[in-house]
């Protein structure tokens, strides 16, 4: 089937899944599968389920009208999604919709949130859902964006190389952000090198495509990976369009701005290592001429979610919750952080750092020496290459373990650090 027939039937049937367990009245089913998945299997219960049509790329013994028959599932939802995609570039009124994509190592996740804020005070937008960032989940974000859109923000995930690339191919963006270029999935990129490389096939495509890049003036790499992208909006400590600095961290970060107006900003978010993700969505707020007043309250009304950085309270204990991921790079941040807090008993608790390769027992090394600078009431690591490597700190082979230990000290007016890699379940301690 041709994807302007198939884009038809969409049209007709906007609501796509690719779990039978959420299978609605006059779905469109892809029948997406994996290593450890295969959903053409599941065709006929999704059609007996209600869905309108099943998109299979296997012969199955159910024979229905309602079975429509590809090459590839996924290279179909895909190309589904750059024919909508295709649909915002002129509208009937002749407007474009912006499509900004956001990339980086960390802080990806906070700053498109960020960006979300501020944009929907005068916008209709829509964004990227959870973490739904990948091969499937960008497709998906996609084809959910309406025909009022006026702009779209899309986040990209990526663990090698030419993924990046890929995802450009039919997100087609207009804008684009990378975070930072950090450790962070060393073993897939090949190294830090590596990781601008792949990072920087964002930019590629906004090189090409005469696109528009913002970057933080800080990291002068991404000055270097920016180069020939014919406009480029910085923002920054020092340099930018919007200058501003941490002036206060305990225990929420507050934001002094100097550019392009002097104003505090006094966020929900924990760490100074949010400072470049609060002043990228102020970049794109002043650069779609959203008033300073609006993006102010916007920032300032965001509350992390998701084990990301989040301020939660166990009793009488303040904890900082960053249990969604862990890298070398942001492992590194949330420490430094957290050592500059003011605190009587001060507890870390990390989990192990995933993705690294070969360079795993060296960087769980290099955050155990970082530890080792500061004094901690307690220090307790799990998982990972932690178990690898001679140290004198509490160490269990999983966060249930820890969750026992965890449970049996009855810490009063603690504050505590919880880390590590979304395998570890890190959050599992407080639950």
């Amino acid at each position: 089937m041709q994807i302007e027939n198939l884009y038809t039937i969409y049209l007709q049937h906007p609501s796509i899944q690719t779990d039978t367990r959420k299978i609605k009245k006059d779905d469109l089913f892809f029948a997406l599968k994996g290593e450890n998945f295969n959903g053409n299997i599941f065709a006929q219960q999704a059609i007996e389920l209600g869905a309108a049509y099943a998109i299979v790329d296997e012969e199955i013994s159910f024979n229905s009208p309602k079975i429509i028959k590809v090459n590839n599932v996924l290279q179909t939802l895909q190309a589904l999604a750059k024919h909508h995609r295709e649909q915002f570039t002129t509208m009937p009124n002749g407007r474009q919709v912006p499509f900004i994509a956001i990339t980086g190592s960390n802080g990806k996740t906070t700053t498109k949130e960020l960006i979300h804020q501020v944009l929907s005070t005068t916008y209709q937008t829509y964004t990227t859902e959870g973490n739904l960032n990948n091969h499937i989940g960008i497709p998906l974000t996609i084809l959910k964006v309406k025909k009022d859109a006026q702009i779209v923000v899309i986040e990209m995930g990526a663990n090698h190389q030419k993924e990046i690339e890929g995802y450009c191919t039919y997100t087609l963006p207009t804008h684009g952000i990378i975070t930072n270029c950090g450790k962070a999935h060393l073993e897939g990129f090949g190294g830090i090198e590596g990781v601008k490389k792949g990072k920087g096939e964002l930019f590629n495509f906004l090189r090409e495509t005469n696109g528009i890049a913002f970057i933080f003036s800080d990291y002068d790499y991404l000055k270097n990976m920016s180069i020939g992208i014919p406009k480029i909006i910085e923002y920054g400590t020092k340099n930018g369009a919007v200058v501003g600095n941490a002036t206060m961290n305990e225990p929420f970060l507050e934001v002094t701005i100097d550019k392009p107006i002097q104003e505090i900003i006094r966020t929900q978010l924990v760490g100074d290592y949010n400072l470049p993700n609060v002043l990228c969505a102020i970049s794109i707020g002043n650069y779609f001429n959203i008033s300073s007043d609006k993006i102010k309250t916007a920032i300032e009304n965001y509350t992390p979610s998701n084990s990301r950085s989040q301020m939660v309270s166990n009793g009488s204990n303040k904890i900082i919750l960053d249990a969604y991921n862990a890298n070398p790079t942001s492992t590194k941040a949330a420490i430094e952080n957290f050592a500059k807090i003011q605190a009587a008993e001060k507890i870390i608790m990390l989990g192990g750092m995933m993705e690294l390769g070969e360079d795993s027992i060296s960087e769980h090394e290099a955050i155990i020496k970082l530890i080792q600078k500061y004094e901690w009431s307690n220090v307790v690591l799990v998982g990972g290459d932690y178990k690898n490597i001679q140290h004198s700190y509490l160490f269990f082979d999983n966060s249930i373990e820890a969750k026992v230990w965890f449970d049996e000290q009855h810490f009063q007016q603690a504050h505590i650090l919880i880390k590590g890699s979304r395998s570890m379940q890190m959050e599992k301690i407080l639950s």
